[in-house]
């Protein structure tokens, strides 16, 4: 398994230039393309769709890193599937059956992810980790970018790694720990240290005038 993958938050690119934008993080060195779904409806914020990401699949060459603030979430897994996404994750509070729509996912050909705000518990890994093929944890509360660090995140991590590694030990299934909210070249380092080896950043990359040197110090300090 790769040690970093750094995943750009499209949230954050000029959306008058988004194709632009995706193959200038790409060029960067960007390992996956963070796509964030909001519906006004689970989050209080409302963004982009199948569309979209059809529209952009296209202009990249790594994975795109789907990830879905919406309730209900079954409806819309397999338009995500069709538009060419690699990777689709969701939270358990907008699945009513969590083992289901993680099948869904499966079958539509894509892998899954599930994702925890800062208040959800880890407790819905005990029945269905061994299934996934990633785990998101948020540090901050979903529905807007440029948002700071929650440092409890950390402590998260941490026990979500653990959680990880025994599953990864008992099964050989290869599980990405994702972290999501805040992540900058300044708090990387520590991020990774908790347990992280997949960081979505988006203010923090397309905020800069060179997106291949902060990419690059990202990982640099992610690896350090």
């Amino acid at each position: 398994m790769a040690s970093c993958f750094i995943a750009p938050s499209i949230l954050s690119a000029d959306f008058a230039r988004l194709g632009d934008e995706v193959r200038a993080v790409i060029a960067g060195g960007a390992d996956l393309i963070h796509f964030d779904v909001m519906d006004n409806h689970y989050v209080p914020n409302l963004t982009v769709g199948p569309l979209v990401c059809q529209a952009l699949k296209p202009h990249t060459s790594v994975p795109i890193d789907v990830h879905l603030m919406v309730k209900p979430v079954d409806r819309i897994v397999p338009d995500f599937a069709k538009a060419g996404a690699s990777i689709i994750s969701f939270h358990p509070e907008a699945s009513d059956h969590v083992d289901r729509t993680i099948g869904l996912i499966h079958d539509c050909g894509c892998k899954a992810g599930l994702v925890f705000n800062p208040a959800t518990p880890l407790v819905w890994l005990d029945h269905v980790l061994d299934k996934l093929d990633l785990v998101l944890i948020m540090s901050v509360n979903p529905g807007f970018g440029g948002q700071s660090f929650i440092t409890e995140a950390l402590a998260k991590l941490r026990l979500a790694r653990a959680r990880i590694d025994a599953v990864q030990a008992r099964t050989g299934r290869e599980i990405r720990l994702e972290v999501d909210g805040g992540v900058k070249v300044d708090n990387i380092g520590a991020i990774a240290k908790a347990g992280a080896d997949t960081f979505v950043a988006g203010s923090a990359i397309f905020g800069t005038s060179d997106y291949a040197a902060t990419i690059a110090a990202m990982r640099a300090a992610a690896t350090a």
